[in-house]
């Protein structure tokens, strides 16, 4: 006899699967990684400007996110002079919050080579503003970056990742309890049918 709940067991398998692989698709894009570009080589003025990011969210203050601000001289400029600084803004584009601001410092001391760490202290969309000023002048470069958890996934993303372990746990209680109802059937009509028999 075969069971009723085969074919259901079998779809309910392909929708447990899929969502695992949603799930783990989900979590593996958010950043937990090395340092990313957000701008490259862009002239702003007499400089050449780059950013680069390593956007983590935070929920002690900590400041992890992290920006690297290559400054170079425009084309017709000559050396970048030391006295060039870097200001890093950020503000957040999901929703009301303060705008943060550091001062970029050189990096072993190189002026090319700027470094500013603020706190992101959620995970979306901010906005990056870059001021450089210095002997050649000033300009200003923005960007947008996603802010991302460093060290776990974010909230909805745990679920997500939980529900098709719950669902599997559900649907194998429901087949079992359909293949007791059904063997206590086969039992039951099995009797049936020896009391039926006339000795």
């Amino acid at each position: 006899m075969r069971c009723p709940s085969t074919g259901s067991g079998r779809g309910a398998t392909w929708i447990v699967t899929l969502l695992s692989v949603i799930a783990a698709t989900s979590i593996a894009h958010a950043h937990d990684g090395p340092p990313f570009p957000i701008i490259s080589d862009r002239s702003a003025g007499p400089y050449v400007v780059s950013i680069w990011t390593d956007p983590d969210t935070t929920d002690d203050g900590t400041p992890g996110g992290q920006f690297w601000v290559r400054v170079g001289a425009g084309a017709g400029t000559g050396r970048l002079p030391p006295e060039t600084r870097a200001t890093v803004s950020i503000r957040p584009l999901d929703r009301e919050g303060i705008e943060l601001r550091a001062s970029a410092t050189a990096v072993r001391s190189d002026v090319t080579n700027q470094f500013a760490a603020l706190v992101m202290d959620h995970e979306g969309r901010y906005a990056v503003h870059v001021d450089v000023d210095g002997p050649l002048g000033s300009a200003a470069v923005d960007a947008t970056v996603a802010a991302t958890y460093g060290t776990r996934p974010a909230p909805f993303l745990l679920v997500l990742y939980i529900v098709p372990f719950l669902l599997v746990g559900l649907l194998w209680g429901r087949l079992l309890v359909r293949r007791r109802a059904i063997g206590r059937a086969q039992r039951d009509a099995q009797r049936g049918r020896s009391a039926d028999v006339v000795p």
